[in-house]
């Protein structure tokens, strides 16, 4: 580490937050959990005591006045974003902020806008691009080792108990802004644009199965066009009992390479088989939260020393953009049943 450790304010204490706590505990000091805030102040006692007693904040005020922050962690869920990032705008409080940026594109293009008019680095958890594993293949693509991308498959064959829904909001376009597509699937085609670029238009379906009494859908499936050239098909489900890894298969004039979990597998015409990294936990069963804290740990880390160096996070708030466009064109084409173009992100 070179310059101070960065001081943050956890903000919000859903069920990824014990997460967050312990990914910012192995930044080895460059991050410190400073605060924390929350409605329920009992919660937010409880919490600290658990992580190392960060001040317990009562009020946006009292987060805005303290000067020591050097940014915020805002891990509420969606619906409830909107007030506090142009507070933090006005404050001059840089945002890190949990998946998705907002409910629908043109709430987080207002978010994104408004930091940006403040000159105010806004970053975007989404963690799956810190894997070794997709940053390797990521490599690959870009260095031409597989050739050009010809077709593309997305699997999220993932699982959800009925009792995850039953917490108030949960699965609802209210709160969340939807369901799989946005909630769960979020990262796997964040992944896939990241590698394999725009996607054209999509022709979908979506539903919600006997499975899950809840507002949004629990299961989603589309045909895509990219703008390269390549096609492709996307299918993501928290109705696959008892859940499995999330899987991404690329084939190319050169070789094919299938990305799942953390454990990526390529064949190269010519070529023997290469195998990195390993299949680990994912949060794809009835426990969301069964996987690493690595990757928030090195998104945050990642954050702090932007901020310290004066350049922009890996993750920009503008860069999660195209996925949370290309989710809406897919829920477009399902309400039609027509094929939709995506709107540049």
């Amino acid at each position: 580490m070179t310059g101070k450790p960065m001081h943050t304010v956890l903000i919000g204490l859903g069920m990824v937050t014990d997460l967050h706590a312990n990914a910012i505990a192995a930044t080895d000091g460059e991050v410190v959990l400073a605060a924390v805030y929350a409605r329920n102040p009992e919660r937010a006692h409880a919490f600290a005591n658990r992580h190392g007693g960060p001040r317990v904040m009562t009020s946006l005020d009292e987060i805005v006045a303290d000067r020591t922050l050097d940014f915020a962690i805002l891990a509420t869920p969606p619906d409830a974003r909107a007030p506090y990032i142009p507070t933090f705008a006005r404050r001059g409080l840089p945002v890190l902020t949990e998946k998705p940026l907002a409910r629908t594109v043109d709430e987080a293009r207002a978010l994104i806008e408004t930091c940006e008019t403040a000159g105010l680095p806004l970053g975007v958890l989404l963690q799956h691009r810190m894997r070794p594993a997709a940053l390797a293949l990521q490599n690959r693509l870009a260095q031409g080792e597989l050739g050009e991308i010809a077709t593309v498959e997305l699997r999220v064959p993932w699982w959800r108990d009925q009792s995850y829904y039953d917490t108030p909001g949960r699965g609802t376009r209210s709160r969340d802004g939807g369901g799989v597509l946005i909630t769960q699937a979020i990262h796997s085609l964040d992944l896939m644009l990241q590698f394999c670029g725009p996607v054209a238009d999509v022709q979908a379906i979506t539903a919600t199965s006997p499975l899950h009494q809840m507002e949004a859908e629990d299961f989603a499936a589309a045909a895509l066009r990219f703008r390269s050239g390549a096609v492709g098909s996307v299918m993501a489900s928290v109705t696959h009992y008892p859940g499995g890894a999330e899987e991404i298969v690329i084939n190319c004039t050169a070789g094919s390479a299938h990305l799942a979990a953390n454990r990526l597998m390529l064949h190269r015409h010519g070529h023997p088989p290469e195998e990195i990294g390993t299949l680990s936990g994912t949060g794809g069963g009835a426990d969301p939260m069964a996987f690493s804290h690595d990757w928030h740990r090195a998104v945050i880390a990642d954050f702090a020393e932007a901020l310290r160096n004066g350049r922009q996070p890996a993750i920009t708030g503008r860069s999660a953009l195209p996925v949370q466009a290309l989710i809406a064109a897919i829920e477009r084409s399902a309400r039609t049943g027509q094929r939709q173009d995506v709107a540049d992100g």
